[in-house]
């Protein structure tokens, strides 16, 4: 296990003194001249990354970690492990194959010695402890009725009388000041909740719009909560004065505060009614208003009520394609024109940035296959993101001391190392007016149209092909996710409803009772060609596709995926175990994702699938290795 060990002086931060004692070194045979092992490239990527640290001040840094590997074969001696400087580096040699048992534990003495509460403790091993203790919670009471109601035509579950004489009282005894801190709910989650109920009442059939129970909880609350609300709200609320039925002149009046607010207002009015906008004004209202700036946790600049209405409204209406190109194309000159690359091929890995709560996700370690034979990748996301607050590749490049502060260029760089050959970059770097709306997104619930059109993005470019991969999961986004693929340019296009709507296809047999929508596994996608018989769109032609991959067609025996349960370090366990030719479920999962996707990308080499996966594996297991340590 890791044991870490909390000190309390000024030193560099957490994630680079863990680094100082999870930098690996390996030391292989290479079985093909100037081949580079895949693990080898995987730990030289977090080096590199590692170099570009810049020390910074922590209250809190972890000085020591003891770690066990666990031997699958109890007839085994386990191997000791110790760190030994010598000639700068530090060395940990391992010289039986086995898994690595990452565990965290912090020492609860030193806390206690410290003066320290176990909630305050950031345990770097788990996602949920990743969110930004700076940011305010939600009020839980009306977090829950969000996830009812502001949500699609179809899928909205409208509130019992109890549900929503309760959820209407704890905002009317919020906004009179009669709840504290947490309780308090926010003007994000106010906005968001009447957005929905308005949008609801306006152009939703009759089965999802609002129930006998909520009518009579509003005809009860609306004339308490009307002369408490603020006009944004009220606005919000009944934007032309005909819902709740009390003759109110506030909505129809109603203009905002200044420009930026005026063209939100007037977007709204569309929005509210079931409407749609053209891509001028949403990229218009998106420029206007981000990024968003705060004082004391509140935003200072365009009223959060209207903005959150604002983002769950579009969501609630289907988006429809200009709209979500605008939300796509908005920011893509907020840095400047993209660093272009000099490689002959470029992926861009479009995971959901919320991440994986239950399931192993692979991508991070697949890029790392891809990279050893000239596939170079561009992973991007965020360190923690709502609603599910999973397991990210930040977290896990974090953990294991990788600097995920990189600008684009440094980024590029890496890209163009043929030692590395992929790269990953935060939101925080690459898009900061997008990067500040993640606490507001926290208080709408649900996921805003910004949770699709991220996943589609080109923060760098290559001089050579071009390909986008993205993971949904709700059906109907996989046609809007290709068409913005298609209009970003690119050579080729994928999307993946993998294990929780993330990229990772799965070798587990399809369950009897399998749910509504696509199945797991299911791939959609194109490639350009020059053939008179593919569609054409942007004058480019392309020829598309869409299949179920079953991994028992390709050799793989079917496993259950393994859980990782928001561990951040039972995933690094699992994919390092994996990269060093343990084989198991997570072993095949990477191999299955990179050949497949190597396939259906149309990349040089993988015409043929079996091939295609040959490769991949070959990547892994032409390794001899021994692990090195440096501490």
């Amino acid at each position: 296990m890791f044991h870490l060990v909390i000190s309390a002086k000024p030193t560099f931060n957490a994630l680079k003194a863990v680094f100082f004692s999870l930098t690996f070194f390996i030391c292989s045979k290479k079985k093909r001249g100037k081949e580079k092992t895949t693990a080898n490239k995987f730990i030289k990527e977090t080096q590199k990354m590692r170099a570009l640290l810049s020390p910074e001040s922590s209250s809190l840094y972890f000085t020591s970690i003891n770690i066990v590997f666990r031997d699958p074969n109890p007839c085994r001696s386990r191997t000791s492990l110790y760190f030994l400087k010598r000639d700068g580096c530090c060395r940990l040699i391992r010289r039986k194959p086995r898994s690595t048992a990452v565990k965290a534990v912090l020492d609860s003495a030193t806390i206690e010695e410290l003066g320290l509460k176990e909630s305050d403790m950031r345990n770097p091993a788990i996602s949920s402890t990743y969110r930004r203790s700076m940011l305010p919670k939600p009020n839980q009471t009306v977090l829950e009725a969000q996830a009812r109601i502001c949500t699609g035509p179809t899928q909205t579950r409208p509130l019992s009388e109890e549900q929503a004489f309760k959820v209407l009282d704890t905002i009317l005894r919020s906004v009179r000041g009669e709840l504290k801190d947490e309780e308090q709910v926010s003007k994000a989650q106010i906005g968001a909740f009447f957005a929905g109920m308005t949008i609801r009442a306006n152009s939703f059939p009759e089965e999802t719009q609002w129930s006998e129970g909520e009518r009579r909880a509003m005809n009860l609350f609306w004339p308490l909560l009307l002369r408490a609300l603020p006009p944004d709200v009220i606005f919000i609320a009944d934007p032309e004065g005909s819902i709740m039925g009390l003759g109110n002149s506030v909505g129809p009046q109603f203009i905002g505060n200044g420009t930026t607010e005026m063209r939100l207002v007037g977007a709204l009015r569309e929005i509210l009614a079931g409407g749609h906008l053209g891509y001028e004004e949403v990229q218009g209202v998106l420029k206007d208003v981000l990024p968003l700036k705060f004082e004391d946790g509140k935003s200072t600049g365009v009223s959060e009520s209207l903005l959150s209405a604002f983002l769950i409204g579009q969501r609630m209406n289907r988006e429809t394609d200009r709209e979500l190109k605008a939300y796509c194309l908005a920011f893509d000159d907020e840095l400047g024109p993209a660093p272009v690359a000099d490689v002959n091929s470029l992926t861009h890995y479009g995971e959901p940035y919320d991440g994986n709560t239950r399931f192993f996700r692979s991508t991070l370690f697949v890029a790392a296959v891809r990279s050893c034979y000239g596939e170079s990748s561009l992973l991007h996301g965020v360190e923690w993101m709502p609603p599910k607050g999973g397991v990210t590749e930040e977290q896990m490049l974090n953990f294991m001391g990788a600097n995920t502060n990189l600008s684009l260029h440094q980024a590029k760089k890496l890209i163009e190392d043929e030692e590395v050959g992929f790269a990953y970059l935060s939101q925080r770097e690459a898009r900061p007016s997008l990067y500040s709306l993640i606490g507001l997104r926290e208080h709408i619930k649900k996921r805003p149209p910004l949770a699709t059109t991220e996943k589609v993005q080109q923060f760098i470019r290559a001089k050579g092909k071009e390909s986008i991969v993205a993971g949904f999961y709700h059906e109907g986004y996989e046609e809007p996710l290709l068409m913005l693929m298609k209009r970003r340019g690119v050579h080729s296009g994928l999307v993946v409803k993998g294990e929780e709507g993330a990229l990772s296809m799965t070798t587990r047999l399809r369950s009897a009772s399998t749910s509504k929508g696509f199945p797991v596994n299911y791939c959609s996608g194109f490639c350009s060609v020059g053939t008179e018989t593919a569609c054409k769109e942007d004058g480019v032609s392309h020829q598309s596709f869409r299949l179920e991959v079953n991994a028992m067609d390709y050799g793989f025996e079917p496993t259950d995926t393994p859980r990782t349960d928001r561990s951040v370090s039972k995933n690094i366990e699992l994919g390092l175990a994996a990269l060093h030719g343990q084989k198991g479920p997570a072993y095949d999962r990477i191999v299955l994702n990179a050949g497949i996707v190597d396939h259906l990308l149309g990349c040089d080499g993988a015409e043929d699938v079996t091939i295609a996966l040959d490769r991949a594996r070959e990547a892994i297991d032409s390794e001899q290795l021994q692990w090195n340590q440096k501490g």
